[in-house]
């Protein structure tokens, strides 16, 4: 997927699927996220390493569970995955999402570019239902979702310590191709 910016002059964003070579570039996002976040008390020796970014990106790639990357000029401005929603099998067409944009594009259309992918690519294999966590205090975040066609479903008051205070989670979900309207298929997931 592409998407052309605002200005004439400056090229596409392209969404496609990670490589082991974003690997350093995404790193960089997630860590910036790790120390400005919810996570923000994360100690140096905590940070996950690129090999631990690689071994799961190895790892969701291989159960086939999309992780892409938007990229513009080469440039990895964000990227976004999903995980399974629980690890029981009666949970299998549910999964849960993450989007990490790099700081200085936030507000440029990239969490938007990711969003439409993923969702499309989920939907395409299979999956019935996606669920996010969001900060509530992610205004941003939350209108995303929400053009998107996510319910919020529920709160989780107080579960994160941040900037010295504790905060809000919401927890927002979408549909999936048929949903919950049809069985899914004979051997499936």
């Amino acid at each position: 997927m592409d998407l052309r910016s605002s200005s004439e002059n400056e090229p596409p964003v392209i969404v496609r699927p990670s490589r082991d070579g974003d690997v350093e570039a995404m790193l960089s996002i997630y860590r910036r996220h790790i120390r400005l976040g919810v996570d923000e008390g994360v100690s140096d020796s905590d940070m996950p390493q690129a090999d631990d970014l690689r071994d799961r990106r190895k790892n969701l790639k291989n159960r086939r569970f999309p992780h892409l990357v938007a990229t513009r000029n080469g440039d990895v401005l964000g990227y976004a995955y999903v995980v399974l929603f629980r690890k029981r099998p009666a949970y299998r067409y549910t999964v849960k999402h993450s989007i990490y944009i790099h700081h200085d594009h936030v507000g440029h259309g990239i969490g938007r570019a990711l969003m439409r992918e993923l969702i499309d690519v989920c939907a395409a294999a299979g999956f019935r239902q996606i669920i996010g966590y969001i900060d509530s205090d992610n205004v941003a975040s939350l209108a995303l979702h929400e053009r998107f066609g996510f319910a919020r479903v529920g709160l989780l008051p107080g579960v994160a310590f941040r900037h010295g205070g504790w905060s809000d989670t919401v927890m927002v979900q979408r549909s999936l191709a048929t949903g919950a309207t049809t069985p899914p298929p004979a051997g499936g997931r």
